[in-house]
């Protein structure tokens, strides 16, 4: 663990209560307040008495000895671990600050990592026209504004059309990003990487554009947690709504819900885990299974 979620807390709860107590403000409401905000309930009872005695910078009467007010500066790890991050590509579309970060060596590079289960061909991250589109995009979402797209459709035919971005989503086996838009009367999806060119236009009034539908469906399986199963499968599918139920010493029933748009992408996720899972529902998504091993075979 490169980072701990737990004495990271317990640093800044204890960071904002030396704080108040350096401009005079600290009250014994305001000690518990800052402890239920940045930490753990049960904290209460042994967070104050670590100030006072353990590390003696907590006087009784909730003044402190210190002059400044504490910061927290990030570790040489940590600076390498987010170091590391800003050279992935697709975090770089962001455009994110790494200042401070110049003469840092990286904990690791992207060219360490080999993806075995991802298509190869994704999105040109590092394009110049890609960034351009990509940006623009996200300065449409974040001030709701129309733009004006010129697109290839999943036909080959060309499309030039005012909309409505409403989210950009990432497909990690395909390693390709889209664009979730709204016209009047109703919502599609565009690759990113097939928008040639687009326009920032004014703000739009969202009364008038109608709000994407969501098509959800609830897959259903069995799992059998052998050689750590259970912990890849809740690591591989950490980002869906879901419920986990153990049936058994070893067995669990696992309830994903899902958008239909993603199925196909689903489906190849769920066939890696072969025998340990086992599909109950729905049926069209046990039907697509068997499809699918009718091919490979």
């Amino acid at each position: 663990m490169l980072f701990s979620e737990i004495y990271s807390s317990y640093f800044n709860a204890a960071a904002a209560i030396l704080a108040e107590a350096v401009r005079h403000t600290l009250t014994t409401g305001r000690l518990e307040e800052i402890i239920r905000e940045k930490a753990f309930a049960e904290s209460v009872l042994s967070l104050p008495a670590a100030l006072r005695s353990d590390w003696p910078l907590l006087e009784p009467d909730l003044t402190t000895p210190l002059r400044h007010a504490p910061s927290m500066p990030l570790t040489l790890l940590q600076k390498r671990w987010m170091k590391s991050l800003l050279l992935d590509p697709r975090i770089a579309l962001f455009d994110p600050d790494g200042s401070g970060l110049e003469d840092v060596e990286p904990l690791f590079r992207p060219s360490d990592i080999v993806r075995f289960d991802q298509y190869l061909d994704g999105d040109p991250y590092t394009d110049p026209a890609y960034i351009a589109v990509f940006r623009l995009l996200l300065t449409a979402l974040r001030e709701e504004r129309l733009v004006r797209l010129r697109h290839t459709g999943g036909d080959g035919k060309q499309w030039d059309c005012v909309c409505l971005p409403r989210r950009i989503e990432y497909s990690e086996k395909d390693g390709k990003f889209r664009l979730l838009a709204s016209g009047h009367e109703n919502s599609w999806y565009v690759n990113i990487a097939r928008i040639h060119s687009c326009l920032l236009l004014g703000p739009a009034d969202l009364a008038e554009f109608r709000e994407p539908e969501r098509h959800l469906e609830d897959l259903v399986f069995l799992l059998w947690d052998e050689r750590n199963a259970l912990e890849r499968v809740l690591l591989h599918f950490s980002h869906f709504e879901k419920e986990t139920v153990r049936l058994g010493d070893r067995e669990y029933q696992v309830t994903l819900r899902y958008e239909i748009a993603d199925e196909t992408e689903l489906l190849i996720r769920v066939l890696s885990f072969g025998p340990m899972l086992r599909v109950t529902a729905p049926q069209r998504f046990i039907r697509l299974i068997r499809e699918r091993l009718e091919q490979q075979v």
